[in-house]
C-alpha cells in the first residue's frame, strides 16, 4: 500500500512497521513530526511514547526499555543531540538489547536553529554508525533497517535526515508490522554498570564493532554506484544525491555516481571499486566532509592516482543547505562545461524578505514592553530558546544575549558576578524552565545571584508546534495526568519573592517587574497567558477611532504587532487582531477602542 507521506512521518511508519514499543521524544524543528506521527499511532499499535523533559531524558528512558529487550526510538534535533551526549557516549560502550534508533534531524540552513552541526560527526565520535536518507521512502525503509542493525550490532544507531528530507512529502510504499518477540525482560549482568575497568574492555568491543558495522552496511541496498564513459565521478551522500541527478540532467551529462546512505562507518569496498576507476571524483554532501575525509584516507591508503575534491577543494560550501543550482554551479566548475543560459523568462525574482516577528497578540509581546518600561535601557535582558527569542528583533529589542536551552539563567549569573549593580532579567519558556531551566534556578539561589527571573508561561511548547509539557495537563498521547506547578517549584527551590500576573494587564506586569528588580536576591516573575495561537478569536477586538488619534506612533513604534500597520501616516488594526488590548493600554489620546 502507498501512502503520501512527510519525511517525517515516514519514518514513524517505518517504526511502528519495525515493532517499536517505546518512543519518546523532546520536540525541535525539524524533528517534531515524527514523534508526533508515532503519538498518534501509538494507542492502536500498542507503543508507549512520551513527550520527555529534554533530550537526556528521552534517551535515558528509550534507553532503559532497549536493556529489557524492547526496541525503542528517540526523536531530537542536532543541537538536542547535546542535551543527551553524556548518556550517548557511554551507552555506546554499554551496547543494547532490543533496537534502540535515535532519529536526530539536522538543519543545513540554518532555518530554525542556533547552529548547523553535523550529527554524523557525532556518529563518528561516539562511533555509531548512521544512516543519511534522501528521500521520505527511503527513510521509511533506513528506519526499519536501523533496527535490525542495531540488534545485530548490539549498537544504538543514528538516523539523520536533514530539513529537505524531513519535510518533503512522496508516496511511500508501506510494508506489514514485523511479528517482533516479547521483549525478553531485563537480565542482570555486570555489563549494565559502567565502571572505567569494564569501560576500558567494552572500548575494544566498540572498536571491533567498528569492521562490523561497515560490513553490514556494505550490503544494503542504500549505497549504489551508477557507472557512464570516462573517468569523471561524483560521489554523494543523502539528500545531496537528488540535487546531484537533477543538476546532471540539467547539464545534459552522463557521469558515474556513486550514491551514499550510510556515511559512516563508510562502505569502502562499494567505493574503493568506484575510486579505481576514475581520475577525479567531486564529493556532493552539506554541511562537514564527512564522507569526503574518509575517502581522501581511502584514496591515500590505496595509493590511487586520484584528484579528489569537494568541500576540501573549495567546490562545495562548508556552510549553509545546498540546493541544485548551487551543485549544478559546482558540477560545471569540476566537469569544465559551461552552465546553461537561462532564459529570460525562465529568470525567478527574488523571494520577498519577511522578517520574522511575534504573532499578534503574542503575551510575549506585551511582558517584554513591561520590564523594558520597567527597567530602563541599562538593564541586560539575557535571553533563551523559542518564540519569545524573537523580543529581540526591533522595535522591542529586548533581548541582549542568547545561547542555548536554559542559558537565560546561567548567563544572568555570570554577567552579575561582573556588574553585581546592574539590574538583569533571564527570559524564558514554561517548557524551556523544565527542560534544563530549573538546575540554572537553583544554582542561582544557592549562589545569591541578585538577578531576575522571567518564566514566560504560555501554557505550550509553542514554537515547535504545541506539543505538551510537565506543566500542562495532558500527555502526548492525550491521557490526562497531574501538571506540575511552576510556581510551587520555584518556591521549593528557595526563592522568596514570587509573583503571577497576566502580560496583558500591562499595570499589574509593570508594577510586578520593578518590584522583582528592586528586590534584593533572586525573584522570579510568572507571565502567564496562554499562547495567542491556541485561543480562539476573540469578540472583543480592537479599532482605531482616527478622530482620536494623534498619529503618535506609539502604538506601532513600540509594540511592532503585525495586526497594526500603518496608512496614510495614521495607524490602522487589521483583521489579524486577536483583541489582546495591549495597543488599547498604551495609546495616550485613548483612541484605541474596543469593537464588538
Amino acid at each position: 500500500m502507498k501512502k503520501l507521506l512527510m519525511g517525517n512521518e515516514a519514518i514513524a511508519y517505518g517504526a511502528v512497521e519495525a515493532g517499536v514499543r517505546v518512543a519518546t521524544a523532546y520536540p525541535g524543528t525539524p524533528s517534531s513530526e515524527v514523534f508526533a506521527a508515532l503519538a498518534a499511532m501509538a494507542k492502536e499499535n500498542g507503543i508507549y511514547a512520551e513527550w520527555s523533559i529534554n533530550e537526556k531524558a528521552a534517551l535515558e528512558v528509550a534507553a532503559g526499555a532497549a536493556y529489557a529487550g524492547a526496541r525503542a526510538m528517540v526523536t531530537m534535533k542536532q543541537v538536542g543531540l547535546n542535551v543527551a551526549a553524556d548518556p550517548l557516549m557511554t551507552l555506546a560502550y554499554i551496547g543494547v538489547k532490543g533496537g534502540l534508533v535515535l532519529v536526530v534531524a539536522d538543519d543545513p540552513g540554518p532555518h530554525s536553529s542556533q547552529n548547523e552541526q553535523d550529527t554524523r560527526k557525532f556518529a563518528q565520535l561516539a562511533k555509531l554508525p548512521v544512516l543519511d536518507p534522501a528521500a521520505p521512502q527511503e527513510a521509511k525503509d533506513m528506519t526499519v533497517a536501523a533496527f535490525d542493525i542495531s540488534e545485530e550490532l548490539g549498537l544504538p544507531v543514528i538516523l539523520r535526515p536533514t530539513t529537505r528530507t524531513c519535510h518533503v512529502c512522496q508516496d511511500v510504499e508501506l510494508g506489514e508490522q514485523k511479528n517482533t518477540p516479547e521483549p525478553p525482560g531485563f537480565a542482570k549482568d555486570s555489563r549494565w554498570v559502567i565502571f572505567p575497568s569494564l569501560a576500558f574492555k567494552r572500548h575494544r568491543w566498540l572498536n571491533k564493532q567498528q569492521e562490523a558495522a561497515r560490513n553490514i552496511l556494505e550490503s544494503l541496498p542504500f549505497n549504489s554506484s551508477e557507472y557512464a564513459e570516462g573517468d569523471v565521478g561524483v560521489v554523494a551522500c543523502g539528500v545531496a544525491y537528488n540535487y546531484v541527478k537533477e543538476a546532471l540532467g540539467i547539464l545534459g551529462v552522463e557521469v558515474s555516481v556513486l550514491k551514499i546512505g550510510t556515511p559512516y562507518p563508510l562502505p569502502e569496498k562499494l567505493a574503493l571499486k568506484f575510486l579505481q576507476r576514475h581520475r577525479q571524483v567531486l564529493v556532493v554532501e552539506e554541511q562537514e566532509p564527512v564522507v569526503e575525509d574518509q575517502l581522501i584516507n581511502l584514496t591515500w591508503s590505496n595509493g590511487l592516482p586520484l584528484k579528489l575534491s569537494g568541500k576540501r577543494g573549495g567546490y562545495i560550501p562548508r556552510e549553509g543547505e545546498l540546493d541544485v543550482d548551487k551543485v549544478l554551479s559546482a558540477l560545471a566548475k569540476f566537469i569544465g562545461t559551461e552552465l546553461p543560459r537561462k532564459q529570460e523568462n525562465e529568470v525567478l525574482p527574488p523571494m520577498p524578505l519577511r522578517t520574522p516577528v511575534l504573532c499578534a497578540g503574542c503575551p510575549h509581546r506585551a511582558s517584554f514592553y513591561a520590564f523594558k518600561q520597567a527597567a530602563g535601557n541599562d538593564a541586560i535582558f539575557t535571553g533563551d530558546i523559542g518564540c519569545y527569542t524573537l523580543g529581540n528583533m526591533p522595535p522591542l529589542n529586548a533581548m541582549d544575549t542568547c545561547l542555548c536551552m536554559g542559558a537565560s539563567i546561567t548567563i544572568a549569573s555570570g554577567l552579575y558576578r561582573v556588574e553585581p549593580e546592574r539590574k538583569i532579567a533571564a527570559f524564558l519558556g514554561d517548557s524551556t524552565f523544565f527542560h534544563t531551566g530549573i538546575a540554572g534556578l537553583v544554582n542561582a539561589v544557592h549562589n545569591k545571584a541578585n538577578i531576575t527571573v522571567v518564566i514566560l508561561d504560555n501554557r505550550s511548547t509553542a514554537m515547535t508546534g504545541h506539543q505538551p509539557h510537565p506543566g500542562l495537563e495532558w500527555t502526548a498521547t492525550g491521557e490526562p495526568t497531574n501538571g506540575l506547578d511552576i510556581t510551587k517549584i520555584v518556591k521549593a527551590c528557595g526563592v522568596e519573592m514570587v509573583r503571577v500576573v497576566d502580560p496583558y494587564d500591562l499595570e499589574t506586569a509593570k508594577q510586578a517587574a520593578g518590584e522583582a528588580l528592586d528586590f534584593n536576591g533572586p525573584a522570579v516573575v510568572i507571565m502567564r497567558r496562554e499562547c495567542a495561537a491556541l485561543t480562539r478569536k476573540r469578540q472583543a477586538l480592537r479599532q482605531v477611532d482616527l478622530e482620536t488619534c494623534v498619529g503618535c506612533g506609539m502604538c506601532i513604534d513600540e509594540l511592532g504587532c503585525p495586526a497594526i500597520i500603518k496608512q496614510d501616516g495614521l495607524p490602522v488594526i487589521t483583521n489579524t487582531c486577536t483583541g489582546c488590548g495591549v495597543c488599547s493600554q498604551i495609546c495616550p489620546t485613548g483612541a484605541i477602542r474596543e469593537v464588538r
